[in-house]
C-alpha cells in the first residue's frame, strides 16, 4: 500500500488507488466525529425543549439531510481522491476561489480546535483540582492532539479505534447510572422540562450542528475505495452517532430536567463523566486540526506558490491553537466563527452543481483520474462562482426561516446551475498545476498563466 511520504497524506495530490482503505475503519472515524461531546450537548438541548418522540423525529429528519449532503459530496471526494479545498479548484471555484475555501476552513476549524481544547482543559482541571492550572491543561491537551494529527490519517485511525469504544463504554456507564433512578417509559412519554420548540426547529438544530463536517467530508472520503463505501460508512457512522449519543442526551435531559449535559454526567458519575468529556472532545478535535491544516496548505500553495509540509504545518498550527486556547483569546472569537460558518453551506451546493450538472471543468478531472494525477491546468478565477457564493452565504446568514444552512446549499446549487446553463460560468485565466509537489516543504516551481 502506498503511503504519503513522512505522513504528508496527499495534501496537494490525489490519493492513489493502492492507498485507499476499508470502509469500516473510516466509518469508525466518522462515528467518532459524530458521536463527540457536541452531539451529547445537542441531544440534551433537544431533550430540554422537545419530548422524546419529537426529538427522535428531529434527529431522523436532520440526519437524512446531513447524510444526503455527506454522501453526495463524499462520493465526489472518493472519485477524485482530493481533499476539499484542493478539489474546489475544479468544482467551480478555480485557483483563487479554492484558496479562499481553504482559508475559511483553516480559520474556522483552528478556532474550534482551540475552543475545544480549552473546554477539555477546564474538565481536566475539575477532575484533578490543583494539579495543574487550566492554561497548562489547555497546552497539554492541544499538543497531545497535535502529536496524533502529525501522523495523519493513520494516527487518527488509531485514536478512533481507542477512543470510540472507550467513549461508548463511559457513556453507557453514565446513562445506566442516571437512568436507573427513573422509569424509562415515563421519561419517553414525559413533556420537555424546558421551553418547548417545534420539531422543525429541532431539525434545523440537528442539521446545522454538523453542516461544516458535511461540507469537508471529502477530507475523509478521499481514502474510500468506492462510492458504495462512502454511503455505507455515512449511514452507519452518522445514524449511530446521531441516535445512540443524541437520544441518550435527550433521555438524560429529561431525567435531570436540565440541558446542561456536562453538569448532568459529572454529577451522576463523577470522574467518569469528565473522562467522557475528554474522550469525546479528543476525537472531534483531531479532525478540526487535520482539516484546518489541509485548508491552510492549499491556501499557501495557491496564494504564495509554496508547497508547505503538512506535518510541519500541523505542528505550527497545533502549537498556535494550543497557546491561544491557554491564554483564553479564542473564546472572544466565537461570534466571528459563527458568522464565518455561514460561508460553508454554499460550498457544497456549488461543488455538487458543477460536478453533476454544469460540468464545465469536469472533463479535466475525468481525463486524469485513472492516472492518479491532477489536471494539468486549473482556472485562475471563476467570477460567477464568487458572486453566487457571496449571495448564498448572505441569504443563509440573514434569512432565518426554516433551516438556513440548507437554504444556502439549495440556493447556491440552483444559482450555479442556472449560471452554467446561461454560459456565465467561465474561468478567467488558467494556471499550470504542479504534479510533482515537494512533500517536505520548500518552494514549488514558478508557474505562468496559460491563456
Amino acid at each position: 500500500m502506498a503511503e504519503a511520504s513522512t505522513h504528508e497524506d496527499f495534501a496537494l495530490s490525489r490519493v492513489p488507488t493502492d492507498a485507499r482503505r476499508h470502509w469500516f475503519g473510516i466509518a469508525v472515524q466518522r462515528f467518532g466525529q459524530v458521536s463527540a461531546l457536541s452531539q451529547f450537548l445537542l441531544g440534551a438541548t433537544l431533550g430540554y425543549s422537545l419530548g422524546f418522540w419529537d426529538a427522535a423525529l428531529a434527529f431522523l429528519l436532520g440526519s437524512i439531510i446531513l447524510e444526503a449532503i455527506m454522501c453526495v459530496v463524499g462520493v465526489i471526494g472518493q472519485r477524485e481522491g482530493l481533499q476539499t479545498s484542493l478539489l474546489a479548484r475544479w468544482t467551480g471555484f478555480g485557483e483563487i476561489g479554492s484558496s479562499l475555501v481553504g482559508l475559511a476552513i483553516a480559520m474556522s476549524l483552528i478556532g474550534w480546535f482551540g475552543i475545544q481544547s480549552a473546554i477539555s482543559a477546564e474538565s481536566l482541571e475539575s477532575l484533578m483540582p490543583g494539579f495543574m492550572p487550566v492554561w497548562v491543561w489547555s497546552l497539554v491537551f492541544g499538543l497531545l492532539v497535535t502529536l496524533i494529527v502529525v501522523f495523519g490519517f493513520v494516527g487518527m485511525q488509531v485514536l478512533a479505534n481507542l477512543t470510540v469504544p472507550l467513549f461508548l463504554i463511559l457513556v453507557g456507564w453514565g446513562i445506566v447510572s442516571e437512568l436507573s433512578k427513573h422509569s424509562i417509559v415515563d421519561l419517553m412519554n414525559s413533556p420537555p422540562p424546558g421551553e418547548p420548540i417545534s420539531v422543525f426547529a429541532g431539525t434545523a438544530i440537528v442539521a446545522g450542528g454538523l453542516i461544516v463536517g458535511a461540507i469537508i467530508t471529502a477530507d475523509m472520503t478521499r481514502f474510500n475505495r468506492s462510492g458504495a463505501d462512502v454511503v455505507k460508512q455515512t449511514v452507519v457512522g452518522v445514524t449511530l452517532g446521531e441516535f445512540v449519543i443524541g437520544m441518550s442526551g435527550v433521555l438524560l435531559a429529561h431525567a435531570a430536567a436540565s440541558g446542561n449535559i456536562v453538569a448532568i454526567i459529572t454529577t451522576s458519575v463523577g470522574w467518569v463523566g469528565l473522562l467522557i468529556i475528554v474522550s469525546g472532545t479528543l476525537k472531534i478535535n483531531d479532525w478540526n486540526l487535520y482539516s484546518s491544516t489541509l485548508g491552510l496548505v492549499n491556501f499557501v500553495s495557491t496564494t504564495f506558490n509554496r508547497a508547505l509540509s503538512r506535518v510541519w504545518t500541523t505542528i505550527v498550527v497545533g502549537v498556535l491553537g494550543s497557546v491561544l486556547a491557554a491564554v483564553g483569546i479564542l473564546s472572544a472569537f466565537v461570534p466571528f466563527l459563527v458568522v464565518l460558518s455561514a460561508a460553508f453551506p454554499p460550498i457544497a451546493g456549488i461543488m455538487v452543481a458543477e460536478y453533476f450538472f454544469v460540468r464545465k471543468f469536469r472533463p479535466q478531472l475525468d481525463a486524469t483520474r485513472d492516472r492518479d494525477v491532477l489536471p494539468a491546468y486549473a482556472p485562475r478565477i471563476v467570477p460567477a462562482t464568487l458572486v453566487i457564493w457571496l449571495i448564498s452565504s448572505l441569504v443563509g446568514y440573514f434569512f432565518t426561516w426554516g433551516i438556513p444552512s440548507i437554504t444556502a446549499v439549495i440556493l447556491s446549487m440552483v444559482l450555479y446551475t442556472i449560471a452554467g446553463k446561461l454560459g456565465w460560468v467561465r474561468g478567467v485565466g488558467e494556471v499550470p498545476t504542479d504534479n510533482d509537489v515537494p512533500v517536505a516543504g520548500g518552494e514549488a516551481p514558478a508557474v505562468e498563466d496559460h491563456k
